[in-house]
């Protein structure tokens, strides 16, 4: 039986883990450039944080309520059906990889520019990208780890650089030539121009969703779960925030819609070419980390899901001497090298993976209604209730849908090879079912 040890403090830490990634060293452009005006820029980085909040405090009850290993799989496969769990979840496995490639294009994108200028160009960031991949898919399949010092180096070097860049929201302008870009307008409205705004914001403040995997661990819960998980969103929103006024300051609101390397160039304006060097490499770096370490951990979510018949058990396979999943590295592999070629920049990879990936979190999120209605009306359950339900999650539910159908219109492309996989889940999950 699991026994409650974390702390308001611990799960404020682990939700701050969680969330805070590469993203926020990119996406701010796309921000910008779908909202087109700072005020729709704030705002969605605002409401953005505010409805995470509320997503992160229902997943809290959910994993309080059903504390149980296979996250979304298992939840939704219990309150809905096995077949439309496996058909998210199914999706959500390539998704996996799309994402990878995702971080993988931003730090390619920031060290490409300090390469030699024959080796720059779309081109190079994909050479870039596919050497990289490459290069730790083989270091894998030695069974060569990382230490847990080298990873831990690596996110405090992320934490220390957006604390540095955040300097720049305390300091008068310094890059006054960069600010006279003009702001690129969408061809939408105001209020469609927010919603657009919201699938990048979301994709960065990703993540919370995992607090569900903590929800018997904490002491407490009453009072530690709501104090852990607001304290840790208010901390990453402040972070947020505070950068992205940074870039705004800094760069010009024009300029930050035409940047792809916000964070080099926010570094150059406050510290010049030296600045600009040094956090190109440092964000290199960092995706590299993180690069490597999804490669170690991810093979293990598809050992998992495989455990629990997801998966055929070829996901399972283990090396004995290295202990590598050969088969499940290279399948991790194959769908990051396939996400490159198919979809081929960091928005559309953004596209691809929101477009089920909300459905997924509202999915999720809308179990707590069945998990409570099924309890009714002798509820013994004691742990941490979401405040003001069923308004907040069904306010949350609600933003994930319309942020999902934004998707669909804005970038159909990504969207339609998303939901294409997503049907093709129906017929997969019955011949797996037959064959294994």
């Amino acid at each position: 039986m699991i026994q409650p040890k974390l702390s308001a403090y611990d799960l404020t830490m682990i939700v701050v883990s969680l969330v805070i990634g590469i993203g926020i060293f990119r996406t701010p452009a796309i921000v910008a450039q779908s909202a087109g005006h700072q005020t729709i820029f704030f705002s969605a980085w605002l409401t953005g944080g505010l409805v995470s909040l509320i997503g992160a405090l229902t997943f809290a009850e959910i994993g309080s309520r059903r504390p149980v290993a296979g996250g979304f799989y298992k939840l939704i496969s219990e309150a809905f059906h096995p077949v439309f769990a496996f058909m998210l979840n199914w999706v959500i496995v390539l998704t996996y990889g799309a994402g990878n490639v995702g971080v993988a294009l931003i730090g390619a994108e920031y060290i490409n520019p300090l390469l030699p200028a024959s080796l720059q160009g779309s081109t190079s960031i994909r050479a870039t990208v596919i050497v990289t991949v490459l290069l730790f898919y083989g270091i894998n399949l030695l069974g060569i780890r990382s230490g847990a010092r080298t990873q831990n180096l690596l996110s405090g070097l992320k934490v220390l650089m957006m604390t540095l860049l955040c300097i720049g929201a305390f300091v008068s302008p310094l890059g006054h030539n960069m600010a006279s870009a003009p702001a690129l307008i969408p061809d939408y409205t105001a209020s469609t121009a927010f919603f657009v705004s919201l699938i990048a914001v979301f994709y960065t403040y990703g993540g919370y969703q995992q607090v569900l995997n903590f929800g018997a661990d904490v002491t407490n819960p009453h009072r530690n779960t709501p104090r852990g998980v607001i304290g840790g969103m208010l901390l990453i929103m402040a972070l947020y925030l505070t950068l992205n006024y940074a870039y705004v300051k800094q760069l010009g609101f024009g300029q930050l819609t035409q940047s792809k390397l916000v964070a080099a160039d926010l570094a150059r304006t406050l510290t010049g070419d030296v600045g600009y060097t040094f956090f190109s490499i440092a964000i290199f770096v960092s995706v590299l980390g993180y690069l490597n370490a999804s490669l170690l951990s991810l093979p293990r979510v598809y050992y998992a899901m495989a455990d629990d018949g997801i998966l055929p058990p070829i996901f399972k396979r283990v090396n004995e001497r290295t202990q590598t999943q050969e088969f499940a590295l290279t399948f991790l592999v194959v769908v990051m090298l396939l996400s490159l070629f198919f979809l081929g920049t960091f928005e559309k990879i953004v596209s691809y993976v929101m477009s089920i990936d909300t459905v997924a979190l509202a999915s999720a999120a809308a179990t707590l209604f069945v998990f409570r209605r099924r309890a009714r009306p002798t509820d013994t359950y004691t742990g941490y209730r979401v405040w003001l339900y069923p308004v907040l999650p069904a306010l949350f539910i609600g933003f994930l849908l319309v942020v999902s159908a934004n998707v669909i219109i804005t970038d159909p492309g990504p969207a339609a090879i998303g939901w294409v996989l997503f049907a093709s889940g129906f017929p997969l999950y019955y011949l797996l079912k037959r064959v294994f």
